[in-house]
């Protein structure tokens, strides 16, 4: 009988650390992550789920003659908070499962 007491209480932790981790996920799912190019050329905005909300260029970074530039600044904004997102997600949800990839 012991034993199945000790089986409870720990189902009860179990549940109760899933529960956390869900709300943890919620919370980040809702949260806004804003990614920056080198001189805030470019920005861009998702939500915690990886959902592209807003991408804005500041003036004259669109130049019809170097498009590659303005590539080159979009991706380094969306990498920017792509990683912004994943730090997010490790710091909150790690200690609920350290050494687990997020």
């Amino acid at each position: 009988m012991f034993g199945n007491q000790n089986m409870q209480q720990m189902m009860k932790q179990v549940k109760k650390m899933q529960e956390n981790v869900e709300t943890e996920q919620a919370q980040i799912a809702q949260s806004e992550y804003v990614g920056h190019a080198p001189e805030d050329t470019v920005i861009a905005t998702f939500t915690g789920d990886r959902v592209l909300k807003d991408l804005r260029f500041a003036a004259g970074v669109v130049d019809a003659d170097d498009p590659d530039t303005l590539a080159d600044m979009t991706i380094a904004a969306v990498n920017d908070a792509l990683q912004k997102i994943d730090a997010d997600s490790s710091k909150r949800l790690g200690q609920y499962m350290p050494n687990m990839p997020f």
